[in-house]
């Protein structure tokens, strides 16, 4: 018997019984679209992985930060790190010394602080991040039209906010901010000047310092106290303007949502003005409490120049004392991570389909009892089993066929309503939920007709064990 007559036979027995054709290939539907939908979610969770690495340097990416033997363990944690001796500090030396190691293409220093800003009656935290020109221009970031990455030659400190910045702010008067009342902030970050302090200590000391007063306009002056109490003079307001704002909603979430970034050279320029002869926050301090002689950065940013040597490089900078983080570490362990969370997502779908291969045995052998007397028939008019093996497990494929396809459809229009209506960023997330490739509507597809044969691989075999006498005599 040729091909072409097995499906055309095949395809007409399904027409004739189009009821529970369609509740078959329904649960196929079910049980692809399930396991599809289920590891598009595990997937968009690894590409937004992906995204972020990438941003930050990709797959030869390194970040060194100091060594400490106090408590905190890595240097730009706490000011009260003492003791220089047997310590590692990621300073300019130690910048100089890594631009100079083999296979070293770029070295950006980082530091990173808190800092507070004020508004009006507004009042909010920032996490400030100090990066040098080029270490802005290699992050990539998307900045709302008209933004422009901070002019380190400007006479102000200028700042790019995150795009969710604003919900740090609350207002002063009510203690409550944006997650409690749903109002946004009125401030412009893109138009309007901030008061920041840097010394938020002293700023929160003069605050609740009987008699203690805050001026506006940045002078360090101070109301006078009430009597028997000695108030605080609250430190320096400094007036710095906004360069830009990063791309997305308040509610959208991506690795720049929350910082703010200035230039290096003019931050660190602040915080020596207002730190004059004390320890800066985040700086170490020698065992006499006085500030440590080099200005000590948070991290340093290692680009390698061929991911071949990451390993290398990383080994190298570990010898020197340093603590080194690579993207590719941090990848790998991802990618072990994410696949469990696939496996246990691709699992729960896979018990749909499970469901839907006893549905298509079960249609398969109904199918048989009813074409008992078609199967003897065909037996004595010299149709091979094999042929009639060919026969019914086509029909199941066609089954697993139909269903993974349309099981298929609806998972890429369900993915579209989860990427659509469900934000990555309110899930902590950057980027869409839900991510299908290509390889994975062609693995499902192939996965359902597989699922579909091997449901019909016994009743096929319960056909070709028929006897074609009693096949014939049977009603």
């Amino acid at each position: 018997m040729r091909w072409s007559d097995l499906l055309r036979m095949s395809i007409n027995s399904l027409k004739r019984r189009k009821l529970r054709t369609f509740l078959t290939v329904l649960g196929v539907v079910i049980g692809t679209a399930s396991i599809v939908v289920m590891i598009s979610l595990g997937l968009g969770l690894q590409e937004s992985m992906y995204a972020e690495v990438e941003k930050n340097g990709g797959t030869t990416g390194l970040t060194v930060t100091g060594k400490t033997d106090g408590p905190m363990g890595s240097a730009g944690t706490s000011g009260g790190a003492s003791g220089e001796k047997g310590q590692k500090y990621v300073t300019d030396d130690l910048i100089k010394e890594l631009r100079s190691l083999e296979h070293v293409k770029s070295v950006e220093p980082v530091l990173d602080l808190s800092a507070v800003a004020v508004k009006g009656r507004y009042e909010g935290s920032l996490e400030l991040c100090g990066m040098t020109q080029e270490g802005l221009r290699s992050i990539n970031l998307e900045l709302e039209p008209g933004g422009k990455l901070p002019d380190g030659d400007s006479a102000q400190l200028e700042l790019v906010y995150g795009n969710a910045v604003l919900t740090n702010f609350y207002d002063k008067g009510t203690g409550k901010a944006y997650w409690d009342t749903g109002e946004v902030p009125d401030i412009d970050l893109k138009n309007d000047n901030l008061f920041l302090i840097l010394d938020q200590d002293g700023y929160y000391q003069s605050r609740n310092t009987p008699g203690a007063g805050a001026s506006e306009s940045g002078d360090g002056t101070s109301g006078s106290g009430t009597q028997g109490a000695q108030p605080q003079a609250a430190p320096k307001k400094y007036v710095v303007k906004g360069s830009g704002v990063v791309a997305g909603g308040m509610d959208s979430y991506n690795t720049d949502s929350f910082k703010v970034y200035c230039d290096l050279d003019k931050l660190r320029e602040y915080l020596k003005k207002e730190f004059r002869g004390r320890v800066i926050p985040g700086q170490p301090s020698t065992k006499s409490g006085k500030p440590y002689s080099k200005f000590v950065y948070s991290s340093a940013k290692v680009q390698a120049d061929d991911m071949e040597q990451v390993e290398e490089l990383s080994a190298a900078i570990r010898s020197m004392g340093y603590n080194v983080e690579t993207n590719a570490e941090y990848i790998d362990s991802m990618k072990k991570q994410f696949a469990m969370v696939q496996a246990v997502l691709g699992g729960i779908g896979a018990v749909s389909l499970l469901v839907a291969a006893i549905g298509i045995a079960n249609t398969m052998m109904m199918s048989i009892y009813e074409r008992t007397k078609e199967i003897g028939v065909m037996k004595v008019i010299g149709c091979g089993l094999k042929n009639i093996r060919q026969l019914f497990l086509m029909e199941a494929a066609f089954i697993g066929l139909a269903g993974g396809v349309i099981g298929n459809l609806l998972s890429l229009a369900m993915s579209a309503v989860v990427n659509t209506f469900v934000s990555g960023g309110s899930m902590g997330i950057s980027g869409n939920l839900s991510f299908v490739p290509v390889w994975l509507i062609l693995v499902s597809t192939a996965f359902a007709v597989f699922v579909g044969t091997a449901a019909g691989y016994f009743p096929a075999r319960r056909a070709m064990a028929l006897s074609p006498l009693e096949a014939i005599r049977s009603q």
